[in-house]
């Protein structure tokens, strides 16, 4: 972050310190210790999000910026167990996580670096971590996708805990894998308290749920009547209308959005933490700003379908405005508890 400009010889004095932290250019000179280091032109990201998703942005990035981005892609929850185990020794710059447990999982054991003001003050405060250590990218519903052939929509659930019930057994998919289905069962935790979460598990899996890997598939299966209904995110069903060459209007799978701010409604984020090492490295500067500005965050709102977190740019078409959203009173930062989530998924036996 540049010091405030008091004269066109200080300003040219700091315009090559663009740094995550704050910059010493309130004097004639800086301390050679607070001068940003010089750009290499490459950073290493450790991404959560899969490449076919993030691929294509990260090209658009590197072809305007010159910069390189090295990356290593993993599921978010294996990402952020890497990151825990290499501490400081890292060689991340940055972490791009499908949800914001996993950044809270880094954040809290002290490996993240605080972001400037201006970047974290792009992002709601809804979005972002109250330590300023992380902010969102994208934003995203759970949902419940249906087969109205075989669910007519009047006979939807009115809570994502009704799922437990006779009326679905075996009709439910799940990812226990997933990040965004550990953070929402992390959220069912923090609204309503593990033993209520326990309880939601374990009615789940008597209830002879179809465990997939991913929501892709299970969004696939419901659309071809293979399955009645999906715990999901809402984005799935735009992304595979695009690989179809299709729109989500015209798909058989339909999204319900859980009323009255069941935690089944749960709006998590995509969302990067700049690691401490690289706290004062421009081009990881440049790429967090690049990821809130309005090339990237039209990308999401186009192309993966994500809710944009930054003004300006319109939600995806299909689905309802994100401040309309009947979401439930959950702390996004309180939703660090990655271990104990896991820990509750594996006991109930929804995964070995």
């Amino acid at each position: 972050m540049r010091a405030p400009v008091r004269t066109p010889l200080l300003s040219l004095a700091c315009a090559g310190l663009l740094l995550l932290g704050a910059t010493a250019c309130g004097g004639e000179s800086a301390p050679t210790d607070d001068a940003a280091p010089a750009s290499d032109k490459k950073i290493t990201l450790y991404s959560g999000r899969s490449e076919s998703l993030v691929k294509p942005l990260l090209e658009k990035f590197t072809q305007q910026s010159g910069i390189t981005v090295e990356v290593r892609y993993a599921g978010t929850a294996a990402m952020a167990t890497q990151l825990l185990e290499e501490g400081e020794k890292s060689p991340a710059d940055a972490f791009l996580a499908q949800d914001a447990g996993a950044l809270g999982a880094v954040a809290k054991k002290g490996l993240f670096a605080p972001l400037p003001a201006d970047v974290v003050a792009k992002v709601p405060q809804t979005y972002r971590a109250s330590s300023g250590q992380w902010v969102g990218v994208t934003a995203r519903s759970r949902v419940l996708v249906y087969n109205p052939d075989l669910v007519p929509a009047a006979q939807l659930p009115a809570s994502v805990f009704d799922l437990t019930g006779p009326a679905w057994k075996g009709k439910v998919g799940v990812a226990p894998t997933n990040a965004s289905f550990q953070a929402f069962v992390t959220a069912v935790t923090v609204q309503h308290g593990e033993a209520r979460a326990k309880e939601f598990l374990a009615g789940l899996k008597a209830n002879a749920p179809q465990v997939r890997e991913g929501n892709a598939p299970i969004v696939e299966e419901v659309d071809a009547g293979k399955l009645a209904v999906g715990l999901v995110n809402h984005y799935y069903l735009g992304e595979i209308a695009h690989e179809r060459g299709t729109t989500p209007e015209k798909m058989k799978a339909k999204l319900h959005f859980f009323p009255n701010g069941d935690t089944g409604a749960l709006v998590n984020v995509a969302g990067i933490g700049v690691l401490k090492k690289a706290a004062q490295d421009p081009d990881v500067r440049t790429f967090v700003d690049y990821l809130l500005g309005p090339e990237a965050q039209t990308y999401f709102a186009e192309k993966t379908y994500e809710y944009p977190v930054v003004g300006g740019v319109p939600a995806p078409a299909y689905a309802p405005a994100l401040d309309t959203l009947k979401v439930p009173a959950v702390d996004l930062n309180e939703l660090d508890r990655l271990e104990a989530t896991i820990n509750l998924i594996k006991e109930s036996g929804l995964v070995p």
